[in-house]
């Protein structure tokens, strides 16, 4: 009969110190990035129904909320406008005095040491619902790239210090990092959603942002479920037009994704979303006695971290502080 071995991985597994002392990966506040829906019509505002706990913000509403995440040590908001109007080519997104810019200036005030990021596409502003303008019923890369870098610029122009383009135009880090540039925002960075995946998971966002795509669906310009490379071809490009740093979006369907991204390009920054429907399948669960939320979550949230997210967008952000306390 073989000796036992020497040594017994449950030793250091018997006590919750022992299990904390010897964690490899750690999940805090501060590594996570609070999602916000802001409406420009206070009438659409309210929860939203496939995302329990969330809820559409209005302009008065958004300070306290602000009070709330920075209360619970999040660092940083990603925030995301809903345009009381729409149009073919997005003119409610480029405006000055735009949601998403009043929305910025509204978490200034509220907390000057909060991190503002926002969202650079704009399915929530056109009347057709695609990420950029469409031209003979298909969305025109090139025609749109301008849209999106004056977007950018109207964020920076009121303090926003990251924009995150999401449409997935090929050469938008590019074009946004020339005309911030140009318009003398050299200091505004630029968190590009490098990999972005066509994904099913995205259902329940769609309902907040009120960005269902009218016709079609976004396969001819977000990436095929089924590739793993090409993610690392299109953080490649990011990065050499000028991508300060990258996201993978969705997060835990694609942690492969995140792991090879994260060990091509060490040196980046890389961002995490776990998006609209990873959360809502935990919510529901819940709600119907089948999982333990706060542990399902951040158990989700821990592989992500794991698989090599330096930063987390989740809508568990501001909740997870109170979790881990428990």
């Amino acid at each position: 009969m073989n000796e036992f071995p020497k040594r017994r991985m449950r030793r250091l597994r018997r006590t919750p110190a022992l299990r904390k002392l010897v964690r490899e990966t750690e999940l805090a506040p501060a590594h996570l990035i609070q999602p916000l829906f802001v409406v420009e019509d206070d009438r659409a505002a309210g929860p939203i129904a496939a995302m329990p706990g969330v809820a559409r913000l209005t302009l008065d509403g958004l300070p306290a909320r602000i009070e709330q995440i920075r209360a619970a040590g999040v660092p940083a908001v990603l925030l995301f406008g809903i345009p009381a109007t729409k149009s073919p080519a997005a003119d409610a997104a480029r405006r000055a005095d735009g949601i998403v810019p009043r929305a910025v200036r509204a978490c200034r005030d509220a907390a000057d040491d909060l991190a503002i990021i926002t969202d650079v596409c704009v399915c929530s502003y056109t009347d057709h619902g695609h990420c950029g303008v469409v031209t003979d019923g298909a969305v025109d890369n090139d025609a749109s790239l301008g849209i999106l870098a004056e977007m950018a610029v109207s964020h920076a122009r009121a303090g926003a210090d990251l924009v995150a383009p999401s449409a997935m135009m090929d050469g938008q880090v590019a074009a946004l990092r020339g005309a911030l540039d140009a318009a003398g925002f050299a200091e505004t960075g630029i968190l590009s959603y490098a990999v972005k995946y066509a994904s099913s998971f995205y259902g329940p966002f769609r309902e907040a942002a009120d960005s269902t795509p009218g016709f079609g669906d976004r396969r001819a310009y977000q990436m095929d479920p089924a590739n793993a490379r090409e993610a690392l071809a299109e953080a490649e490009l990011d990065v050499a037009e000028g991508a300060d740093a990258l996201m993978v979006k969705p997060a835990l369907p694609y942690l492969d994704v995140v792991a090879a991204v994260r060990q091509r390009f060490p040196q980046v920054p890389l961002a995490a979303y776990q998006v609209s429907g990873e959360y809502a399948m935990i919510a529901a669960a819940a709600a119907n006695g089948w999982l333990d939320e706060r542990l399902a979550a951040l158990e989700a949230l821990t592989a992500i971290r794991r698989a090599g997210a330096d930063w987390i967008i989740t809508y568990y952000a501001d909740r997870v502080a109170g979790w881990r306390a428990a």
